[in-house]
């Protein structure tokens, strides 16, 4: 039985921005893995396929490190979610 629940449709936000990034920056998944598995946060590369597809969530602590490995700030990967949230 799966316990995960959507939003929207998608089991993470940060998919579509996290795969514009990692582009942007020319790093593949194998490379982004590595770096990731450096700072001890273990994400194979078939897990970041997921993550970018939004079949797979993805943890709090893992949205920190892939800023890292990026170096962007944690704010780009969650800003449309953010952004959705904000009362006027």
């Amino acid at each position: 039985m799966k316990n995960c629940s959507k939003y929207n449709n998608n089991l993470n936000v940060i998919g579509p921005i996290l795969r514009k990034k990692r582009i942007e920056k020319g790093i593949s998944f194998e490379t982004l893995s590595n770096k990731l598995l450096l700072l001890g946060i273990n994400i194979p590369v078939t897990c970041l396929y997921r993550i970018e597809n939004n079949q797979r969530t993805v943890r709090d602590y893992e949205i920190c490190a892939l800023s890292v490995v990026l170096n962007i700030d944690v704010s780009e990967l969650l800003n449309p979610i953010t952004k959705q949230f904000k009362v006027s």
